[in-house]
């Protein structure tokens, strides 16, 4: 084994230091692999060796192990440890200094072949021929509107959001409402339509990453909030209000990804009030309300003047549609709707018109009620398989939250697993900044595995995992 450590201070390019850690010291080994310092048969240092001499974590370790092994510089064996790969015939894949410049710990490009549990896109159910169906009806009746850019917002449009949007006792009016690419750009619409660079916003301590992240790209400030039980707590958010004073707060309250909790109706109505007392703006993201069936009360229904509140068809009918909506605070719909035209470069036809049309149709209904059927079913599964282990779900959940025995770390874990090809998603994934909890979670989804027997092979393959000792995973992960 070598004693070769890593020069982190006098990276090749400058601008590489301020990439995150993880990826310089991926870097790093490659150029000391292509400067033949450490040639091929090199076996590299394990992983908590290597960590506690450069004084950085286990898991920044392991993703810098695993994206070197994906970028076919080295390659691990179970008990033997990481290898420099003799890659000579080798092709290598040309990377660029942003690959992944913005955090996070998926991969941008996913290889074939893996059973993949890192997601939550709504289950295929057939969803292609109807959809193949509305297309062709959409290409006949707006063969201008389909070769041209939209600048207007069809009744139809609306209508199907506010219909999609509604919860018990609660519908949305159809001016109030703006279609949008998705969930995800609804909150960045949100985030440029009534915040200024520098302002905060208050995310849970584990919660949708990509926002978090999406708010520091922006020039924002991403500040934490702890929970308590898988959601913030209304003690938690007014000290974080009375004392780094937010601008908005981003809240999952139907289904909380990762943790598979619902929040109770009493900490919806205590969070509201303390948000009005401090004049905070509300996002109330219900991409996963959308599968769940529940009674909670929609906190835009307790708040409507300060509360946007986001769903889309991406968890239940089709991801690849991109169909969201907004429901906004009246006096704000305007302005949101041409924030999310500058951020995005506005709304295609096409999916638009799509969306609207499975809504207003009834078709996303029928989807949503199969994706429905498979997602208990999948989830019952787990139930079997996990029997025994602390995890939390629900039955219409995409997704479980599952709990390591010791002395499994997240990072490990999600390598180990990976080795195993499986993808899964790490706790890291869900932390929108450097926090001192630690979970010992992974997030497991089962909506992708195109069939039971696939999802069920995945989950095999991690109870077995949990049930390994972690000492053969940690000399390359």
């Amino acid at each position: 084994m070598t004693n070769w450590l890593p020069d982190l201070e006098n990276d090749i390019e400058p601008q590489e230091r301020r990439g995150p850690l993880y990826m310089r010291l991926a870097n790093r080994i490659e150029s000391d692999i292509a400067q033949g310092i450490l040639p091929p048969g090199t076996k590299l240092p394990p992983q908590r060796n290597l960590a506690f001499d450069i004084g950085v974590t286990i898991g920044t370790v392991g993703r810098a192990y695993n994206l070197i092994r994906e970028r076919g510089l080295v390659t691990g064996e179970v008990g033997r440890g990481t290898y420099v790969t003799s890659h000579k015939d080798v092709p290598l894949v040309e990377r660029s200094s942003t690959s992944t410049p913005f955090g996070g710990t998926r991969g941008a490009i996913i290889e074939p072949g893996n059973i993949r549990l890192d997601s939550t896109a709504a289950i295929d159910v057939g969803q292609s021929e109807p959809m193949e169906r509305l297309l062709q009806g959409i290409v006949k009746q707006y063969p201008r509107e389909i070769s041209s850019y939209s600048r207007t917002l069809p009744q139809g449009w609306l209508e199907a959001g506010s219909k999609w949007l509604a919860s018990p006792g609660w519908t949305p009016e159809p001016t109030t409402i703006v279609p949008t690419l998705g969930a995800h750009s609804a909150i960045l619409a949100i985030i440029a339509a009534v915040t200024a660079p520098g302002d905060k916003i208050a995310f849970e301590d584990l919660t949708y990453c990509s926002a978090a992240r999406s708010v520091n790209l922006m020039g924002r400030r991403s500040i934490i909030m702890h929970t308590q039980a898988g959601f913030a707590t209304p003690d938690d958010f007014e000290r974080l209000c009375a004392q780094q004073h937010p601008k908005l707060v981003f809240l999952m309250p139907s289904l909380h990804n990762p943790t598979a909790t619902t929040m109770p109706e009493e900490n919806r109505r205590a969070i509201v009030e303390i948000a009005r007392r401090y004049n905070v703006w509300i996002i109330e993201d219900e991409i996963y309300g959308s599968v769940m069936q529940n009674e909670h009360i929609a906190i835009a229904a307790l708040a409507p003047e300060r509360t946007f509140h986001i769903g889309g068809l991406s968890k239940s009918v089709a991801a690849g549609v991109r169909g969201g909506w907004v429901a906004c605070p009246s006096h704000l719909a305007t302005r949101v709707y041409t924030a999310h035209k500058m951020v995005t470069g506005g709304m295609p036809f096409m999916m638009a018109e799509l969306g609207a049309q499975l809504v207003n149709s009834g078709e996303a209904d029928v989807i949503r009620n199969k994706v429905r059927k498979e997602v208990q079913a999948r989830e019952a599964i787990a139930q079997n398989i996990f029997a025994g282990m602390e995890f939390n779900s629900q039955p219409l959940a995409t997704f479980l939250w599952v709990k390591l025995p010791d002395p499994w770390l997240s990072a490990t874990f999600k390598n180990a697993a990976l080795n195993e090809g499986v993808l899964i998603d790490d706790e890291d994934e869900f932390k929108p900044g450097r926090t001192e909890k630690a979970f010992h979670r992974v997030r497991l989804g089962v909506t992708v595995p195109a069939t039971r027997e696939e999802l069920r092979q995945g989950f095999s393959i991690i109870r077995r995992l949990m049930e390994t000792s972690n000492a053969s995973y940690d000399s390359y992960s």
